[in-house]
């Protein structure tokens, strides 16, 4: 194939490639643009060319607040003098002035002696995704909002269902559960429900049960949704049953968490430390039937339970569930902003 040929394959190839890309020489003045990049800034090459300055000045010279944005801060240009690739998000201007949202990289391009003579940049306009994810963060916020205030209100149905009983324990106990769940909630709505980490999700069940009186060792590892929820609330029935009959109810009792995992494996202690002599319960309550038979059912998990002389250990064996199942929010929000231009 002639030299000639190849040249012409290639402008064929950015000519028609959707993604913007530009070339700049070693000024940082703009060599060659291809045309999603016109379209993209609304700038042809030759209206480039002809500003004769830095391809920085032209498109990208101002702050998303309007302010100006200096060469030496910018990260696309820094990829040239660095001599290394640069990636991330930035905002452009247009000619028209207005300001848009684009992802970039940004790859020094080198001669045959490996110097570098110039910077290729691949951009996206990313203005679609950032709509996408202000309306998804805004469903979010209102779908928290309307939760909040759906355990406000059974909580307030639980006081009022309870108010005839002497004995307190009983909403304090549903109140507390209650609070578990809410917490699980905020995480995963911090994490746009995509996903939690296993120990910001320990620390935050632990907490209202006094933070230095457990130890914690293990790796952090991303939960989805489902199993999040059904950890809390198995994490939050351990640490009320400590608090009332186990180590925690005893001055120097102290609990023990660690975990492994491996291949997706978790395996998870709860070991109680310096506690009462404990016994097997009579009877299962909720704490027991959701440990040993909900969330051993629901996650094909293997839990065993022993009341040892110095506590109860608790040991979980489960295989993590899969991300690829899981719901996302992101696959129905058309169906959602349908739904919210009829109401």
């Amino acid at each position: 194939m002639s030299l000639l040929e190849s040249e012409r394959q290639l402008q064929a190839v950015l000519s028609n490639a959707t993604v913007a890309i530009f070339l700049m020489d070693e000024r940082q003045h703009c060599a060659y643009m291809n045309r999603a990049a016109e379209e993209l800034t609304g700038f042809t090459l030759s209206e480039v060319l002809a500003r004769d300055c830095p391809l920085h000045d032209v498109i990208h010279h101002k702050r998303p607040d309007g302010s100006h944005f200096p060469l030496e801060e910018c990260p696309i240009d820094r990829a040239f003098p660095t001599n290394d690739r640069e990636q991330g998000e930035e905002v452009f201007v247009h000619k028209d002035g207005s300001l848009y949202p684009v992802a970039f990289t940004a790859s020094p391009i080198r001669d045959k002696e490996a110097q570098v003579i110039g910077t290729i940049i691949e951009v996206r306009d990313i203005r679609e995704e950032k709509a996408a994810q202000e309306r998804q963060r805004l469903l979010i916020n209102e779908l928290n909002h309307r939760v909040k205030n759906t355990l406000a209100t059974v909580q307030s149905i639980a006081a009022q269902s309870f108010r005839t009983l002497s004995d307190r324990e009983p909403l304090e106990v549903f109140n507390s559960r209650l609070l578990a769940l809410s917490r699980a909630h905020t995480i995963l709505t911090d994490e746009n429900w995509e996903s939690a980490s296993l120990l910001l999700l320990i620390e935050s069940t632990i907490e209202p049960f006094g933070r230095p009186r457990f130890t914690l060792k293990g790796p952090d590892q991303r939960l989805t949704t489902k199993f999040t929820v059904t950890l809390a609330m198995v994490l939050h029935e351990l640490a009320v049953n400590a608090s009332k009959h186990g180590s925690l109810s005893v001055s120097d009792g102290r609990v023990d968490i660690t975990w492994s995992i491996e291949d997706a494996q978790l395996h998870f202690e709860w070991v109680e430390v310096n506690g009462p002599k404990v016994s097997p319960p009579q009877y299962a309550g909720f704490g027991s039937r959701l440990i040993r038979r909900q969330f051993a059912m629901e996650f094909n998990a293997e839990v065993n339970m022993s009341f040892k002389q110095a506590g109860l250990v608790c040991m979980v064996d489960v295989r993590l569930p899969s991300f690829t199942d899981q719901f996302h929010l992101g696959q129905y929000l058309p169906a959602l902003n349908e739904v919210g231009r009829d109401t």
